[in-house]
């Protein structure tokens, strides 16, 4: 095998110096830095701000004579980078990028590293050339490339032995740290840490017939990891049953729990729910990080309008605020926003949640327990003995809560509350429908605010979109006009977005402010009068044209959009 490997020794320093990019004086503070901290010399004048990371590389690629590749927009092989162990990818800093004439290209964050270069050679077995990358790209898409794959099989492998050999017993199992090397329970670990890698919100695990699915939800979508042996099914799920303290002897009925794990330096909630199927029993896990920072209200992507308006109305001293929208519309992010904002000492904050979803200072957090008879209705009944000023109802569920809740924010309380509602003109109606009095729901709800979260284009990966005759059909449908003065856009997908064209998501929003018009309509049950009477109120915009407002400023694709609406896409 001949070497391709740049025969030039450089001294990046002097190079730097020579270049006019950075000083004498920079150079000698960043060598002092390097003897302490043991660090590359690259990284330290990289951390200094001496030098920009891509402009370093670019110069060393002139330099050595090899290729810079930009990774963000890079097309990688699973097949051809996972020839690399994960093990040797971290430790060199070395990712597989592609196959050339003569063997393999590699990209390295320091390509002048002349040990780690002759070790890929031997572990690959053939010639390598090699390339730079910028390193954070490069341990980025390590992360996302291997995902733990690797150590996932090999533990999942682990498991299935244990059991085919009858000597792995999970009844057996503490739950003390000292099992930790239990194949089941790291094969675990490693699932919630690629989770909370992912940002991901729920982890499903699925068994069917010949495979056992790992499925993450991330930006609202499922991603899916299958595993060959279906026998870690069990073990699996009846670890995670302990833990969530369920009955593991119980298989025929559905159950749920909650536990608290420390994953990656994260408090991660999770809450449970296990079903029982033809193949087996499926478990679905809601991951909430306590850790995570509150958002303020002009963070959360509002328009100025609606924003202006919400806050007045969670300002003043009392009346019914609804949040609606279905299960993982930001609902509760919206709610806790607005609490951050009333977080005063002056003011008594209590909440009644199922769960506790984020801890807030000074204020009194009550977590719903129907095991022993603790509901919404009978805390807030409760709380109304708290001398309270402010309260937050996690969700209204049935009359007997929402009753409460009116009558609170009749007597001198703002209440702030979920719904699940498609929009916000339907939300009054299913007050109505749950049996609560049209009187005391025109009393005391002051404001609805309705909201969807839709995915955002890769910024990295975004391009002009043309549309097919379907999409130009039900925009005209929709807003009146072909808009061929707009160009909408879409995500081709990249590394960055794992080729799904989207990464993160943002909030749409709809306001509806119950005014004389509204209440006088609420209160004589008439209900086609009060949704003519919304959509003719002046502000009022529906869901809908606020999301193709985000799709005209390419923020979002169109598909997004008529997915939101329930067309077919």
């Amino acid at each position: 095998m001949s070497a391709i490997m740049p025969t030039r020794r450089i001294r990046i320093g002097d190079l730097l110096v020579e270049q006019k990019i950075i000083s004498e004086a920079q150079l000698n503070e960043a060598l002092k830095e390097q003897k302490k901290s043991g660090r590359k010399l690259g990284r330290v004048l990289i951390e200094n701000g001496f030098v920009d990371e891509d402009q370093l590389l670019l110069l060393l690629s002139e330099q050595l004579n090899i290729p810079y590749v930009d990774l963000s927009r890079f097309e990688l092989n699973p097949d051809l980078v996972t020839r690399l162990p994960e093990t040797h990818a971290r430790r060199y800093r070395v990712l597989v990028l592609k196959e050339t004439a003569t063997g393999l290209m590699v990209g390295m964050g320091d390509p002048t590293d002349i040990f780690a270069y002759d070790e890929l050679v031997r572990l690959l077995k053939t010639d390598v050339q090699i390339a730079c990358v910028k390193e954070s790209d490069l341990l980025h898409n390590i992360d996302r490339m291997y995902q733990h794959a690797d150590q996932l099989r090999h533990l999942a492998n682990e498991v299935g032995q244990d059991l085919a050999d009858n000597a792995f017993d999970l009844r057996t199992l503490s739950r003390s740290s000292d099992q930790s090397d239990a194949p089941v329970v790291r094969l675990i670990q490693t699932v919630f840490e690629d989770a909370v890698r992912a940002d991901a919100s729920d982890i499903h695990i699925e068994p069917d017939e010949d495979v056992l699915r790992i499925r993450r939800r991330i930006d609202g979508v499922l991603h899916e990891q299958i595993m060959e042996d279906t026998r870690i099914a069990s073990a699996v799920v009846s670890r995670l049953k302990l833990m969530a303290e369920a009955d593991i002897s119980e298989k025929r009925l559905p159950q749920d729990g909650r536990f608290t794990l420390r994953v990656l330096d994260k408090h991660i909630d999770v809450r449970l729910a296990t079903i029982p199927t033809q193949t087996g029993e499926a478990v679905v896990m809601r991951l909430l990080d306590h850790g995570s920072a509150i958002r303020k209200l002009d963070q959360l992507g509002m328009p100025e309008d609606i924003l202006e308006r919400f806050r007045a109305h969670v300002h003043r001293p009392h009346g019914l605020v609804l949040v609606t929208g279905p299960t993982g519309s930001g609902k509760t992010t919206t709610l806790y926003a607005a609490l951050s904002e009333l977080n005063k000492p002056q003011k008594k904050i209590i909440t009644v949640e199922d769960p506790v979803e984020y801890q807030l200072p000074r204020i009194n957090q009550v977590q719903v327990n129907h095991k022993i008879d603790l509901g919404f209705s009978r805390v807030l009944r409760t709380t109304l003995r708290l001398d309270p000023d402010i309260i937050l109802v996690g969700e209204m569920r049935d009359r007997d809560t929402g009753e409460i809740a009116l009558r609170a924010a009749l007597t001198g309380h703002l209440v702030l509350s979920t719904l699940h509602t498609n929009d916000a003109v339907s939300t009054a109606m299913r007050l109505v429908d749950m049996g609560l009095e049209p009187y005391l729901i025109a009393s005391s709800v002051q404001a609805i605010l309705a909201q969807r979260l839709i995915r955002r284009i890769c910024s990295n990966c975004s391009s002009p979109k043309i549309l097919d005759p379907g999409e130009q059909a039900w925009l005209k449908a929709v807003s009146g006009e072909a808009e061929c003065s707009h160009t909408f856009h879409e995500g081709s997908g990249c590394n960055q977005c794992n080729h799904t064209g989207y990464h993160g998501r943002i909030g749409v929003y709809e306001m509806l402010d119950i005014d004389y018009v509204l209440a006088d309509a609420l209160r004589r049950n008439a209900p086609a009068e009060f949704e003519n009477g919304a959509r003719d109120q002046a502000g009022y915009r529906p869901l809908l044209d606020n999301a193709l407002d985000f799709a005209r400023q390419g923020i979002t694709s169109l598909a997004e959009v008529m997915r939101l609406s329930g067309a077919t896409v």
